[in-house]
């Protein structure tokens, strides 16, 4: 229950901030917003303003030109909705209708219609690199390799990413997932550390403490001369990590900085999944739905704040590298028909287009009902 409470706020969060770049820019840009809603509908009540200029309030899921009487609200109709799952905003003439409407989104020039639908995935990329750099604030998950000087290191420790085939650390037990505390009784908390009482050790028996899980163990290993790397050692691929903490505008810094880091990272995995199905070799597992995400999101909030904060970062920019795809019925899609009226010189005929994203958005809800049954199909 508690991993589906986190899920709910952790999409929310996501999908609002995506809707409120919407919203923000049409309003900023000159186009009204006939109605932002928090949640998804059936509509619990909402409220704007009148053309006098008084607060109004409405209640039920019937439309608003039913519930205005078949007058305009002067204003936004701000609504909240019984569906907790983000948001939602309704932009006059987005379907193509009112052009005659200075407010209405159809009658705007191409670039501000092409700013307010990437605006979402603008403010996606944002809300990751604010999220990062709370993260860095408050201390967040960072190799001490590339932590800066004046970082504010705790909670050091080397984590065993891949043990080598017969090595003595794969002989002794060591699995990937498990983290090396001490030698000898030594404390060891980076990888240099590590490396120099491994190699005063080479050729006698060492006593290993490692954590694995929740359980602590003492493993007796000969460390020996690897060939993959001429220097003593027991065959293990490691990755020295600590909570890392920056001062205020250095934080800043390194949020922005691996932001960016992490959405290439993203462009370049995505960039794999698609070759890979042209290749024939599939997708596999690497693909999560919902539920797999879901799962995903309990595992990381057991870990800590932090590490949410980061997953969150992650999950929003995979929301706005999704989105900007030219796939119909995303963001990305719409400007591909902005695109296309630039070339062509007028728009595509409302009809046609209407249909393309009715069926974009059924391949997306086709593909959704796949991934997570095998979602399903992978927690059994």
């Amino acid at each position: 229950m508690m991993t589906a409470v986190i899920f709910i706020l952790v999409l929310s969060v996501l999908v609002f901030v995506h809707e409120l770049g919407h919203f923000w820019t049409a309003r900023r840009l000159g186009v009204k917003a006939d109605e932002f809603g928090f949640g998804f509908p059936p509509r619990v009540f909402g409220f704007y303003k009148d053309a006098q200029g008084k607060w109004r309030y409405l209640r039920g899921n019937k439309s608003l030109e039913q519930l205005l009487a078949g007058q305009e609200a002067a204003s936004t109709v701000y609504s909240l909705n019984w569906l907790p799952l983000g948001g939602f905003v309704r932009i006059k003439g987005e379907n193509g209708e009112g052009k005659q409407d200075p407010d209405s989104f159809a009658a705007k020039s191409l670039w501000r219609r092409a700013l307010i639908l990437a605006a979402g995935v603008i403010m996606n990329i944002i809300l990751a690199a604010v999220l990062l750099s709370a993260g860095y604030m408050i201390g967040m998950p960072q190799s001490l390799e590339e932590a800066r000087p004046s970082a504010r290191v705790s909670q050091a420790e080397i984590l065993v990413v891949e043990t080598l085939p017969n090595s003595p650390a794969q002989v002794a037990g060591i699995q990937s997932g498990d983290v090396i505390l001490a030698v000898n009784g030594e404390a060891v908390k980076s990888h240099a550390e590590l490396q120099a009482l491994v190699t005063a050790a080479q050729g006698q028996t060492a006593d290993f403490l490692i954590r694995s899980g929740e359980e602590e163990k003492h493993l007796e290993i000969i460390p020996e001369l690897m060939s993959s790397t001429n220097t003593p050692g027991i065959g293990v691929s490691i990755y020295s990590s600590a909570t890392i903490r920056y001062p205020f505008f250095i934080a800043i810094w390194e949020g922005i900085k691996m932001t960016g880091i992490m959405f290439w990272a993203i462009i370049l995995a995505f960039a794999g999944l698609i070759a890979g199905i042209f290749s024939g070799s599939g997708v596999g597992a690497q693909v999560a739905g919902p539920v797999g995400i879901a799962t995903l999101t309990g595992q990381v909030a057991s870990l800590g704040f932090a590490y949410l904060l980061q997953f969150m970062a992650l999950l929003s920019l995979n929301l706005a590298l999704i989105n900007i795809l030219p796939f119909p019925a995303l963001d990305g899609g719409r400007l591909l028909f902005l695109l296309i009226e630039k070339f062509k010189g007028k728009p595509v005929r409302q009809s046609v287009e209407a249909w393309i994203h009715t069926i974009g958005f059924w391949l997306l809800i086709l593909l959704i009902v796949v991934v997570t049954y095998k979602d399903i199909a992978r927690l059994f």
